[in-house]
């Protein structure tokens, strides 16, 4: 039998470790003030029976953030809700941010995605909003205005599903390793250089755990993302840059991700901390209009 290695890139086939909660919880505690329809096995799930375009309830807060801790990204479809709802909306879960690189819409708060042939969308790779700032988002409420008539879909993948499945060996290498976030790489193939380098005393590179812990979960998500991640401190650029490769891919795995295909005024609603998403680039020459508004976090731990 000839010799065999397993591939570069880190993925092999074989059975997945799949849990949407930390073990010893349990998965099925019913909802109480609304339907839920999985999406997928561990992320991803549509939402039925709530008006976003109503305040809130104490009670459905809090069932709403158990959805949205168990499935990660949670879905309301039919939700002709005004930016102000939308933001309403987003503060039953704390401040709300800003994003000095991307258009905004009616107000700071609300950043607004207008692609069109014209202005092309940069939005197709992994990874997590704003991990170049020390508080990275907890999480940010999307809202499509005009959806093309093919394509345009987004996918999230379960970085702590992702983490679940490393090899023991990869798990105890990472164990304490912190690295670097910057805004840079992951604005400057498409924004104007001079602009950015006006924010760098703003934003200066910031070191994040690369497994952090979820505040709320408390489970270990895999924390580095291809649009800001670095390199890993304390490592040559040669075997940092290996590393991360190998961590990258991991998003890449279907059994870790959920796609979904959008409708006009569908809202989705992430938790920044436990995932990485994608905006699948394929609808050009057709525009396609979001607005976002997202949710000031903690320090990653």
């Amino acid at each position: 039998m000839r010799e065999s290695c397993a591939p570069a890139g880190g993925i092999v086939e074989g059975p997945r470790t799949l849990h949407r909660l930390p073990g010893g919880v349990d998965e099925s505690a019913p909802y109480e003030l609304f339907t839920v329809r999985p999406l997928g096995r561990i992320i991803g799930a549509e939402i039925e029976g709530v008006d976003l375009s109503r305040p809130l309830t104490p009670e459905l807060r809090d069932e709403l953030n158990r959805a949205l801790l168990e499935w990660k990204v949670v879905f309301f479809r039919d939700q002709d809700i005004t930016p102000a709802q939308q933001r309403d909306f987003a503060r039953h879960w704390g401040t709300l941010e800003t994003n000095p690189f991307i258009p905004t819409g009616d107000s700071d708060e609300v950043t607004r995605f207008e692609r069109t042939e014209a202005m092309p969308a940069f939005e197709n790779i992994w990874h997590v909003d704003v991990t170049f700032r020390p508080n990275p988002a907890l999480g940010s409420v999307l809202r499509l205005v005009e959806v093309p008539p093919v394509g345009g879909d987004t996918m999230w993948a379960d970085m702590a599903a992702a983490y679940d499945n490393l090899p023991d060996d990869v798990k105890e290498r990472i164990d304490g390793l912190t690295a670097v976030h910057d805004y840079v790489p992951g604005f400057d193939r498409f924004s104007d250089h001079e602009y950015l380098a006006r924010w760098q005393e703003t934003f200066p590179p910031v070191e994040h755990p690369v497994v952090r812990t979820h505040p709320e979960t408390g489970r270990k998500t895999l924390f580095v993302n291809q649009a800001f991640t670095t390199h890993i401190v304390g490592m040559d650029r040669d075997e940092s840059d290996q590393l991360l490769h190998y961590l990258f891919m991991q998003a890449h795995v279907p059994e870790y991700q959920v796609r979904f295909r959008w409708t006009t005024n569908t809202v989705a609603f992430w938790d920044n901390r436990a995932t990485q998403h994608y905006a699948v680039n394929d609808y050009s020459p057709h525009p396609r209009v979001a607005e976002r508004v997202a949710i000031a976090g903690d320090r990653p731990y």
